[in-house]
């Protein structure tokens, strides 16, 4: 069986899904309705099934309709990727590296590392974003990153992978806190008292709220902050405890009047983890910087 697909035919099933019309997806297609119908009657044909459903209310699509929209989806993301790279390379810039990280990696490890990789770099750029880590190995397989640093109990399927740092969860309270000498803690003991959080939109925030509704417990937010010093500044001034990478609260530690407490939770000590699609097939320069992470988890990051 010969199967051919085009971009248009790609676009316009992506359009059918989100419109549920035909009509409407034809004219987000910059097409004909009749153009349009033809055009999913050859693509069906051709792949020997149905892919949508035609009823009076609109086109809702078969399971191999929707297989065909996640494949279109990813392919039209991979040529947007293509369309952004070339037109870089064409202002002089030799590659784009993307990378997907959890809060910790964000916050704490990358900066020295992609400072001393940009500095040695200058034709290439990196768009860096933080996401959870099960969000960051769906990335990867998909396509939609190159690099991804995980950190926990993470399925990484049938991705590569490489040991970066060792990230341990801490309480962050006020100095002269009820908890502030304890020698451990446990997570279920703290959640007690208010809490100073990270944004919703941080690894860390999510992680600590799956931690607490499998202990039926909620998080007493009651604020929630950008970044891990803002967060040591509100725990300093009392309004309530936090669970932070003890990397940032150690350093905050030393100018701030906030104390650590190990948390006694075994999820509280994550290894984090360095996952891409295939080391060869990644560009040199992209490769260059999983060098650079490995060298810095081993603490030998080349000095600027």
């Amino acid at each position: 069986m010969s199967m051919h697909f085009d971009l248009v035919d790609l676009r316009l099933m992506v359009h059918i899904a989100e419109a549920n019309s035909m009509t409407r997806g034809a004219e987000l297609s910059f097409i004909s309705l009749p153009a349009a119908s033809t055009r999913i009657k050859n693509l069906e044909e051709s792949i020997g099934t149905r892919l949508l459903y035609r009823t009076s209310q609109g086109v809702t699509l078969t399971p191999p309709g929707q297989a065909f929209v996640a494949h279109a989806r990813t392919v039209l993301g991979q040529i947007e990727h293509l369309r952004g790279d070339m037109q870089e390379y064409a202002r002089g810039i030799k590659g784009h590296v993307r990378v997907f990280a959890n809060t910790t990696a964000l916050g704490e490890f990358l900066p020295p590392v992609l400072r001393h990789y940009l500095s040695c770099n200058p034709d290439v750029n990196i768009d860096l974003r933080e996401r959870l880590s099960n969000d960051i190995v769906r990335a990867v397989m998909e396509g939609q990153t190159d690099i991804g640093i995980v950190a926990g109990l993470v399925r990484t399927e049938n991705l590569q992978t490489l040991p970066y740092h060792r990230d341990r969860l801490v309480l962050v309270v006020p100095q002269g806190h009820l908890l502030a000498n304890a020698r451990v803690v446990e997570f279920v003991d703290t959640l007690d008292f208010d809490y100073v959080g990270l944004h919703e939109s941080s690894a860390i925030h999510a992680f600590l709220r799956r931690a607490s509704d499998q202990l039926h417990k909620p998080v007493k937010q009651r604020i929630q902050l950008g970044n891990f010093e803002t967060a040591c500044r509100m725990i300093e001034s009392g309004v309530g405890v936090g669970v932070l990478p003890e990397s940032a609260a150690g350093r905050h530690a030393q100018s701030m009047k906030i104390a650590i407490v190990p948390l006694a939770d075994g999820w509280a000590v994550r290894e984090m983890q360095i996952c891409v699609r295939s080391m060869e097939a990644l560009p040199s320069f992209a490769r260059e910087l999983v060098e650079l992470l490995v060298a810095d988890a081993r603490g030998e990051l080349p000095l600027d």
